[in-house]
């Protein structure tokens, strides 16, 4: 009862409009002054939750996705993928999702994928021929990649928040976040190919065209290659492979591309503080939040629970993902990960859950979460960029909800889906 009364009661406060960080904090010291009489070392909780090594990885890969993002790599990536896939049923829109699958892997946030494909491809999707209720569902879901697809500022959150290693986490969501992109490419093809309607198509590419296309974008697709591959092969951790992909960020833009100037440099760092400073402050107020559940033994309160009703391991992950399925509905992601990871934790070290397996499959919750009204994020991206109805959006985006669930399902039922790559990786 404690529990459902502590959270019901947050969540409340939340749906007033109340900023995330302010109400985790003003309700965790309120509840700390009713159950303890005192706010203790409340500063000291939060000074020892921000003050993380690990942290600065947020702020390093933000720094480097701007960079790419104002150098203009993205016509030059979306020009490949199309000349590569025209031939195909649905050319134009696997080039989309191939897009937004790299782009994921430069940038780490979804609405950034979205906003950024979606301005280039919407305009020709429906120039080709494709409904708009078509375009804008599948560039909402194509973006929701830049949070599985690594590098993934939720992922880091989460790594800190239960201290897993963040560059296991990372490899995990590389297989998933391809099996992710090839059911949206199956999907596309498929649709595409039963339509009456007439898709425009052109001829399969050349060879000297392909070899022109890859060429103009090896710089762009080099760079998440060469984070995550560093990472793989043990080189170098989480943190120092964001400083090394912001190093050659910048040199892919200014000496390469020489599309970007002292100005950009100064507005990428500027933004990339803007974003870090605000997950810090959500992460600042959960520690509040998380101090108030320790000292109320909320995480055993809930071991406890799951001892009495002998909840499975699959049983568990099934109401979890149920539960924040529907907390995505209202709750920002990241607000998510920091109010219920605490409090799940010793409930998955219990059962035997392996906290990278959970990890994926949280993302992938997350993900779904980016793309369900009320608060989709995606959708009010591709609302702002075509300022087309709300429910036409939703409705083009109804058919990626399931094909999200369905290979969420997939990684519940393999789990080594997610946990391949980590076991294969070298350690730092």
């Amino acid at each position: 009862m404690t529990v459902t009364l502590l959270f019901a009661g947050l969540l409340l406060l939340l749906f007033t409009g109340l900023p995330i960080f302010a109400g985790l904090a003003l309700y965790g010291g309120a509840a700390l002054l009713i159950t303890q009489g005192e706010l203790g070392s409340v500063t000291e909780v939060i000074f020892g939750e921000i003050n993380r090594y690990l942290l600065v990885a947020i702020p390093l890969f933000a720094f480097m996705a701007h960079l790419m993002i104002r150098g203009r790599i993205v016509d030059d990536l979306y020009n490949t993928a199309y000349t590569l896939t025209r031939h195909l049923p649905g050319g134009l829109g696997i080039a989309t999702i191939t897009a937004c699958t790299i782009f994921a892997a430069i940038s780490g946030s979804s609405v950034a994928t979205a906003l950024t494909i979606g301005a280039v491809a919407i305009p020709q999707m429906l120039r080709f021929g494709y409904s708009p209720r078509e375009a804008y569902g599948l560039v909402a879901a194509g973006g929701t990649l830049g949070i599985l697809i690594p590098p993934s500022g939720p992922m880091v959150l989460y790594g800190v928040t239960t201290d897993t290693s963040i560059g296991g986490l990372f490899m995990a969501g590389i297989v998933p976040g391809l099996l992710m992109a090839t059911v949206f490419v199956v999907w596309t093809m498929i649709s595409v190919a039963m339509r009456r309607k007439h898709i425009a198509r052109e001829p399969r590419a050349s060879l000297s065209e392909a070899l022109l296309a890859i060429r103009k974008s090896v710089w762009a697709i080099s760079l998440p290659v060469f984070v995550l591959g560093g990472m793989y092969a043990g080189l170098f951790t989480a943190t120092e492979a964001a400083a090394a992909g912001a190093w050659l960020a910048l040199l892919i833009g200014v000496v390469i591309y020489r599309t970007i100037g002292l100005r950009d440099i100064w507005d990428s760092a500027i933004d990339g503080c803007k974003v870090s400073a605000m997950l810090f402050m959500i992460l600042a107020g959960a520690s509040v939040f998380g101090h108030v559940l320790t000292k109320l033994r909320i995480p055993q309160q809930i071991v406890e629970t799951i001892i009495a009703n002998d909840t499975g391991a699959i049983g568990f992950i099934i109401v979890m993902m149920a539960l924040i399925f529907v907390l995505g509905m209202f709750l920002e992601s990241i607000a998510i990960i920091l109010i219920t990871t605490p409090v799940i934790m010793p409930a998955l070290a219990h059962l035997g859950i392996n906290p990278i397996w959970y990890g994926v499959l949280l993302v992938i919750n997350l993900e779904l979460a980016q793309i369900t009204p009320p608060v989709g994020m995606n959708l009010f991206t591709i609302k702002a960029i075509t300022r087309a109805p709300m429910g036409e959006i939703v409705r083009g985006s109804a058919p990626y909800v399931l094909l999200m669930i369905a290979v969420m399902g997939l990684v519940i039922l393999w789990p080594q889906l997610a946990l391949w790559l980590p076991g294969t990786m070298r350690a730092n």
